[in-house]
């Protein structure tokens, strides 16, 4: 009763979970053995591992189990408080076992042992799965940590435990063990608890998740982890909780931040040739990732494009052009910042250091006695080939750690990239305020005022990105109160284009003087660009120079307007129509004028046509640039100019404004010339016009016909002798020199013209005469005599005309 009473109370104690040896007993089969090692009880895990049931073998040793060697020993090896035996089962075949002797304590039944046996191999895999676990709670880099359903810490390994400065985290929630936590993935709740909980309800688990705080180990520097959550649950599905990884991963997420801003800059920074822009993009870039607030100060001459000091000085001034939040935006409570404010620095202030140093200056506040406040300033030099450029300077708040080492290189690289964009900036600003300024003085500054007409325009350069254009405009006084309208487009942007368009001006002014029908002036300025072309088949004389001429290809109409006859001859070489409004009725026509190739293109002769305008009727010159543009149609914007010119009554200055305001509401990427004038014409009692026969007794006729005109002008003495002088020699020499009927035509406008009209061909020159010379003085007298004085070719011959001043 004694061993029963044993092997009972022993086998009971296999249920009892305090239990612990060398061997799993709950999973282990059991034997009860007395004193003599006979077997007093039999546990039922041992028959279904050996296959004996307790009738077969309670009473027997259990050295009868056990399978001998050849010379009669058992075979037995012995490690680690175990013994690995091989015993026989009950159909006869050996099984290898893991034996492990327990004492147990028990009431007065007496001593016994409780043998507990296993399958060794099983017993193997066992082990080596609880070794593995064991690795995990104490040699594993990665962090765990288990929470229960309540999500409470119930278990951590011991990477967790000295990652968190050995501090116990039993009890405590998620977002609990770590201060300043923040999820800084967009894609999940802002707390670590909502996204756990999501978890435990979903089942779903969440991978790479990065989450930024500051541990209690490093209670004053951020650091980032990597944490992956899944359910722990159990094999009816029943969930026990939440398993959570953490690997610190701050010094491999900063490099990849730091990488991805530089990234960005070089994606987003120098997007345009414009310095405050190019500020913007810097601080749009940096903020919040890599500093609260960033400024760039910029030195003047920089900002007007001027070459910088190549040593580093420093001027006490520098010019605002970027700074804030990075937005680009007025935060609120924020007054806007002016267009161009001065920052006056301190000499002892970091920018002036970093500036007379030309390195980054890394600053951090101090309070009154000396000690470091939270935040920091680093300011950096704006650099670029040797020269100083300005200065940039990044802040930190309370909110940010300090600038470290590795940080100082990233904004050093990042201010390098923004200095090269801003002295690209630079080098543009420089070549378009050249080019802007040789433009502005090329065209024309002042319209000439005139009787035959009232001009008005307008001229808007393309925006800043485009560059200057090529496009001008011009009205040009001609002889007999004559008038040459212009307008013209080179092909391109930049120095070159508004170069060649000064070029084209002056060669149409100088071939406009010949009073030439417009027809042939084109033909005339077409041959001129065609030189330069054919200039470009020998060597350059620059190895620079460039390949072809921009003036191949320009688009020019020329028109002369004549307010005694009221005729508009006009010509044009690739250009858009005209627009003409008649004065009487408002309509707009867009008459059909001969369609010239550009210039320098040559191929085809250029063609004219000539209009009658009535008195008061409007002509619109103007270039593409007005009517084409991206996203534009051409019909459309010519009906938008149809609609504008209808309102002719109104004052040209108006409809100038009222055109460019409807045609180009914003910036432009071609520059536009518009040019319009109001047709007058000159009355009758301005004009006298006379016959003369080809004889030598119509000299003195010529002369009182003239005398009596100029006296019914109410002309002074002085000027009716002089008018006198001119037209007897004007009239000799058509009779001298010319066959055929002569006009005699007297013009008193804003000058009194006189014009000799023949059928000859030839030119009359000035020279001078001799002392022993009869004659080759009348027309030097003339030339003395009057303002100005020319030769006019017409079909039917040429008209010697001259001007001269009214009081």
């Amino acid at each position: 009763m004694k061993r029963e009473a044993a092997a009972t109370s022993a086998l009971n104690a296999l249920g009892d979970n305090g239990l612990r040896g060398p061997l799993d007993v709950t999973r282990a089969a059991a034997a009860v053995l007395d004193a003599d090692d006979t077997i007093v009880g039999w546990g039922p895990k041992a028959q279904g591992l050996l296959g004996y049931p307790p009738e077969e073998v309670l009473g027997r040793p259990i050295d009868s189990l056990l399978v001998g060697t050849a010379g009669g020993q058992h075979a037995v090896v012995e490690r680690d408080g175990t013994r690995t035996l091989d015993m026989r089962h009950r159909d006869g075949h050996t099984v290898r076992v893991v034996s492990a002797v327990l004492s147990v304590s028990h009431d007065r039944a007496g001593p016994a042992r409780l043998l507990a046996i296993a399958d060794a191999e099983e017993t193997e895999q066992w082990e080596a799965q609880q070794s593995m676990l064991r690795g995990l709670a104490t040699e594993s880099p990665v962090g765990l940590a288990i929470y229960d359903t309540d999500l409470r810490v119930v278990w951590t390994n011991a990477a967790l435990y000295q990652e968190m400065g050995n501090s116990e985290y039993l009890g405590l929630g998620p977002d609990e063990m770590v201060s300043h936590g923040k999820v800084l993935s967009t894609r999940y709740p802002p707390t670590l608890e909502e996204m756990m909980r999501q978890v435990l309800a979903t089942g779903k688990p969440v991978i790479e998740l990065h989450y930024r705080g500051r541990p209690p180990v490093d209670p004053d520097r951020d650091h980032v982890w990597s944490c992956s959550y899944y359910r722990l649950q159990d094999a009816k599905g029943v969930s026990l909780g939440v398993c959570e990884e953490t690997v610190d991963i701050t010094d491999r997420y900063l490099a990849q931040q730091r990488l991805d801003l530089l990234v960005r800059a070089g994606g987003h920074v120098g997007t345009t040739l414009e310095m405050a822009r190019t500020a913007r993009e810097l601080s749009a870039v940096a903020v919040p990732q890599f500093a609260d607030a960033v400024t760039v100060d910029l030195l003047e001459d920089v900002l007007e494009g001027d070459q910088p000091p190549l040593a580093n000085v420093w001027t006490g001034s520098l010019i605002r052009v970027g700074g804030g939040h990075g937005t680009g935006e007025t935060q609120p409570g924020e007054t806007p910042p002016a267009e161009r404010e001065r920052i006056d620095y301190p000499a002892d202030s970091p920018q002036a250091r970093g500036l007379t140093l030309g390195k980054p200056v890394l600053e951090h506040p101090t309070d009154e006695r000396g000690e470091e406040l939270p935040g920091s300033r680093l300011v950096v030099p704006l650099r670029a080939e040797g020269a100083t450029l300005g200065i940039v300077t990044f802040a930190r708040d309370r909110n940010h750690d300090p600038f470290d080492i590795g940080e100082l290189a990233v904004a050093d690289e990042l201010v390098a990239r923004t200095a090269v964009c801003i002295d690209n900036a630079r080098r543009f600003t420089r070549e378009h305020t050249a080019a802007l300024m040789l433009q502005r003085s090329l065209l024309p500054q002042n319209l000439p005022r005139l009787s035959g007409l009232e001009p008005a325009y307008r001229y808007l350069p393309a925006d800043v990105m485009a560059g200057v254009g090529g496009d001008w405009f011009d009205v040009i006084p001609l002889s007999g109160t004559r008038v040459g309208l212009v307008v013209g487009d080179v092909v391109g942007h930049g120095l070159r284009a508004a170069a060649t368009m000064g070029r084209l001006r002056t060669s149409v002014r100088v071939l406009a003087q010949l009073d030439l029908p417009p027809e042939e002036l084109l033909a005339r300025l077409d041959d001129l660009i065609g030189q330069p072309a054919d200039e470009g088949a020998t060597a350059p004389l620059e190895r620079d120079a460039p390949p072809h001429d921009e003036a191949l290809g320009v688009t020019c109409l020329y028109a002369v307007y004549d307010p005694v006859t009221g005729l508009c001859r006009m010509a044009r070489a690739g250009h858009l129509l005209p627009a003409v409004v008649d004065p009487a009725t408002g309509s707009v026509t867009f008459p059909e004028l001969p369609a010239g190739p550009p210039l320098g293109l040559g191929g085809l002769p250029f063609e004219g046509a000539e209009l009658e305008l009535p008195e008061g009727s409007l002509i619109a010159l103007f270039t593409d640039g007005l009517v084409r543009g991206r996203g534009r149609d051409l019909d459309s914007q010519l009906g938008e100019l149809r609609a504008v010119l209808t309102e002719h009554r109104r004052p040209l200055e108006e409809l100038c404004d009222r055109a460019v305001a409807k045609l180009l509401p914003g910036p432009v990427d071609d520059d536009a010339a518009l040019l319009l004038v109001r047709t007058q014409t000159l009355g009758s009692h301005q004009v006298a016009v006379w016959e003369l026969a080809p004889d030598p007794e119509e000299v003195g006729r010529a002369r009182d016909l003239v005398c009596e005109q100029a006296v019914a002008w109410g002309l002074d003495e002085d000027l009716v002798f002089t008018t006198e002088l001119v037209v007897s020699e004007l009239v000799t020499n058509a009779l001298r020199y010319a066959s055929g009927p002569i006009q005699l035509r007297l013009i008193r406008d804003r000058t009194l013209i006189c014009e000799v009209s023949d059928t000859g061909h030839t030119s009359p020159h000035l020279r001078y005469a001799g002392s022993d010379d009869e004659g080759g003085r009348g027309l030097f007298l003339v030339a003395q005599f009057t303002q100005r004085w020319g030769t006019r070719h017409t079909p039917a011959g040429k008209t010697i005309w001259t001007e001269q001043t009214l009081p």
